[in-house]
């Protein structure tokens, strides 16, 4: 929980708008993404590139890249108007910020994973008490509470894929895209908490406080990701 103390503060100033971008595997449809609504940050996909904080072509915008676990921060604390994000992040850090526009891209899911050889074919067959390693521990202690079935949560900030392989954890709870990874270190997803993709989030106040083209921005993203703004 945030203190009274660490409450989010305002929105930054209207002008540029700041968008926070997350460096690595969505940057580059990010950036597509607002390219297609004349915000051109095509400068951050320079390797060349140093800067963090990155204006727009047009200089009606700027860019802040960061990481994607600080994307809501930099949105819920006004820095940043505007962020896109994995529905993974906003699951497990809980900020205050709006969601806006699930973008469709960075398609993954959260899931359950074990040893192939371990004979587990679903979660609920997990022994009681047992070691599951993750990245992610709040998403993995609200499902493991849903089911029930109380277990040790170990958080690991790199590849928690070695937990059941070191005897470390006897499951793991993390991201997987195409499963490869899972395959060849020996291990098998057994159930999905949730689908994850990347989605544009908003500073509340700023949203309130806009006087429509903010709103704009929104609209034309969501259209040109042929999805409905969420409400």
């Amino acid at each position: 929980m945030i203190s009274a103390a660490e409450q989010p503060t305002g929105p930054a100033a209207p002008l540029p708008l700041t968008v926070a971008l997350a460096k690595g595997a969505l940057l580059k449809d990010s950036v597509r993404r607002f390219a297609a609504v004349d915000l051109d940050f095509t400068a951050v996909l320079d390797p060349g590139n140093r800067q963090l904080m990155v204006p727009s072509a047009c200089g009606q915008a700027r860019a802040l890249l960061v990481r994607n676990a600080d994307v809501p921060v930099y949105v819920a604390y006004g820095q940043a108007q505007l962020g896109v994000v994995g529905y993974d992040v906003l699951r497990e850090h809980r900020l205050p910020v709006a969601q806006l526009v699930d973008l469709g891209f960075g398609g993954c899911r959260m899931s359950v994973a074990v040893k192939a050889s371990s004979g587990y074919r679903r979660a609920a067959d997990l022994p009681a008490h047992c070691r599951i390693a993750s990245k992610f521990t709040r998403c993995a202690q609200d499902y493991f509470d849903a089911l029930d079935l109380p277990v040790e949560l170990i958080h690991l900030a790199g590849s928690v894929e070695l937990g059941p392989i070191t005897g470390i954890s006897e499951a793991i709870v993390d991201l997987v895209a195409t499963g490869r990874t899972l395959q060849e270190n020996g291990l098998v997803a057994i159930e999905d908490l949730f689908q994850s993709t990347a989605r544009l989030i908003g500073h509340p106040l700023a949203l309130r406080l806009d006087s429509g083209p903010l709103q704009s921005l929104v609209e034309r993203l969501a259209a040109v990701s042929r999805a409905p703004a969420i409400a």
